[in-house]
Parts: structure tokens; C-alpha cells; sequence
């Protein structure tokens, strides 16, 4: 799938990984990008739509959805991330809310689109989806959880001609992991190589130099065969 032409929706479009992604899609030459926030946003490039949009706000989902006349990637970037340990419920809540919920909600509101058009969905998810870091449980169990919904939906519409693609990142130097004292790939080489993954059509994409070192492994993995086999029984 070239981004060349494409109509591309990127939810978190505001900063970090982001705004990388919206940058990287025009310098492509996608032909429209509609950037989704929570903010007042403007864009000096005219194929930039902004589109106020709360991924945990159904109203804000469907208006948004009503806008975009043709979609052809659906980016789930928004996310959020606190340090826990697991002690309080409403933690979990919070992160289960967007970037499981957010993520599951937004996808549904634009699947109609994305099979008219045989497109692809992206998900922005973590490496620690694979391996927890403790001091940020929540996290890791919702970008899990969010993991396991992007293979069971890979299953679900790849014969219906729609891609899903699963973004494994490490950490990436942006405001929510800014105070982690350790190397951070920039947020414009992760938007380059998540593009590049997406073009050629890997499934799981480990778009920095941490996440890129367990991707031999994931892919020989027999996890990932068991995704395969699994899948299969929603092909028959």
C-alpha cells in the first residue's frame, strides 16, 4: 500500500508520534489527512482536515466519522500513559478507556470506509504489550489488550481486503516518556518506518532500534504461529 494519494486519519495528531505521522504522510503525498484531537489544531497545508474528536467520546466518533468522505488508513495513535501499580482500579480504567476502548470504538466507526476503500488500520501500540515494565502496569495490560484486538481484527476483515498492522514501538523521545533518562529514537524516524512498514506489508512493524531488535524473534515466534493457525479457523 503506497501513501502516495491516500486519505489518512490519524487520531493524536496534535504532537509526538503523532504529528510525526501527519508530517511524514504529507511529505509522501498523501492527498488528504485528517488530524484528530482534543485541542484547537490548524495546519498551514491545505490536505490537512482537523476534526475535533475525544477517541472516548462515541458523539465526537460518529460526527467525525460523518465528515470523512473516503478513508484509506485509519491510524490509532492517541494514548495515554501513568505510572501504577496496579493498587488502584481507576488507573486501569482510565488507560482501558483509551487505548483499548478508544482504539475499538474509532476502528468500528470507520471499518464501512476502510472496506469500501480495501485499506488498512494501524495501531500504535508498544513492545510492552509483549513484556510489562511494572512501574507502568496499566499501561502494559491495555496496550496487551489493544495488541490482542488488532490480531483478532486482522482475522476478522482480511477477507474482507482490509489490512491490520500492529506498531510495536520502544521508546520514542516524546513528552510521555521524556523523563525516562535512556536512548529514545526521535518520533519522525518512528513515522518513517512505520510507513515504510505499512508499505511493505508487515504485519507487525518494530519501527525503532529497541523494538527492531526483537523482530526476528517475534516473527520465528511460535506466538506468531499460533496467531496463523488460530486465524485460520475465521477463514473457513
Amino acid at each position: 500500500m503506497e501513501i502516495a494519494n491516500k486519505s489518512i486519519l490519524i487520531t493524536g495528531a496534535n504532537r509526538g508520534i503523532g504529528n510525526a505521522l501527519m508530517e511524514e504522510a504529507l511529505r509522501r503525498g498523501a492527498r488528504k489527512v485528517y488530524a484528530c484531537t482534543r485541542v484547537a489544531f490548524d495546519h498551514p497545508d491545505k490536505r490537512v482536515i482537523p476534526l475535533f474528536m475525544d477517541v472516548t467520546n462515541s458523539e465526537q466518533i460518529k460526527n467525525a466519522a460523518y465528515k470523512v468522505d473516503r478513508l484509506d488508513i485509519l491510524i490509532n495513535n492517541a494514548g495515554v500513559a501513568y505510572y501504577d501499580d496496579l493498587s488502584d482500579s481507576t488507573i486501569l480504567e482510565k488507560h482501558l478507556a483509551v487505548n483499548l476502548y478508544g482504539t475499538q470504538n474509532v476502528t468500528n466507526a470507520f471499518i464501512p470506509a476502510l472496506k469500501n476503500s480495501v485499506g488498512a488500520i494501524v495501531n500504535i501500540l508498544s513492545i510492552l504489550a509483549l513484556a510489562p515494565m511494572p512501574p507502568i502496569a496499566s499501561y502494559c495490560i491495555s496496550k496487551a489488550a489493544a495488541f490482542s484486538m488488532t490480531q483478532s481484527l486482522r482475522a476478522f476483515l482480511k477477507n474482507r481486503g482490509v489490512s491490520v498492522f500492529a506498531v510495536l514501538t520502544g521508546p520514542v523521545d516524546t513528552e510521555m516518556s521524556r523523563a525516562l533518562e535512556i536512548p529514545k529514537a526521535s518520533p519522525e524516524s518512528v513515522a518513517q518506518h512505520i510507513f515504510d512498514g505499512v508499505e511493505h506489508g508487515e504485519e507487525e512493524i518494530f519501527p525503532d532500534p529497541m523494538s527492531a531488535s526483537m523482530m526476528q524473534s517475534w516473527n520465528g515466534s511460535s506466538a506468531k504461529a499460533m496467531e496463523i493457525q488460530n486465524a485460520a479457523a475465521v477463514y473457513r
